[in-house]
């Protein structure tokens, strides 16, 4: 199975993710996601209105199963919080849809493929150099910013514990 890079954006690029108990929410779910051996996560970064996670789904699991479970579950999870503790905002994410009345991530998640070190390389210095980027700046360099895999691979330490090293695959 190629290794991924998956993005997903917050509808209309809100920034839903700046609080950090949405990032919790996402930190969370990969968690759930790795210790029940459904990804292998090589690293990730949780931006104010988007994600990058560079992964790849373990045997037995189809990747249209687990983005489509892990987006439902992350936006159960802030929708239920929303309705508690901020209704007022949860009515920015009503959409005039059958199926559903509030609507979190855009439609379509983008998904690349990543068939070699030196791509999952160049893809994992992006994402986290994202949050030095002037539209943010979230950090002034990437292992300070504390919602992605930056200080795993560059300073050799494992906050998180279900990060795993894309040499250890590709």
């Amino acid at each position: 199975k190629p290794d991924q890079i998956f993005t997903a954006t917050i509808l209309e690029w809100k920034a839903l993710l700046h609080s950090d108990k949405y990032k919790t929410v996402i930190i969370e779910s990969l968690k759930f996601l790795v210790e029940k051996k459904r990804i292998w996560l090589y690293g990730f970064v949780i931006m104010p209105n988007h994600i990058y996670l560079l992964w790849r789904m373990q045997e037995g699991f189809k990747e249209s199963d687990v983005q489509r479970d892990f987006l439902k579950f992350t936006a159960q999870r802030i929708k239920l919080d929303l309705t508690t503790n901020d209704p007022v905002e949860l009515q920015n994410y009503r959409v005039n849809a059958k199926e559903r009345e509030f609507q979190f991530w855009e439609r379509r998640p983008h998904l690349s493929r990543m068939y070699n070190r030196k791509v999952v390389q160049q893809k994992l210095d992006y994402i986290h150099n994202n949050p030095l980027s002037g539209k943010w700046t979230l950090t002034d360099i990437p292992e300070n910013y504390q919602y992605s895999s930056a200080k795993y691979y560059l300073l050799n330490i494992d906050e998180w514990g279900f990060i795993t090293h894309y040499a250890k695959h590709i």
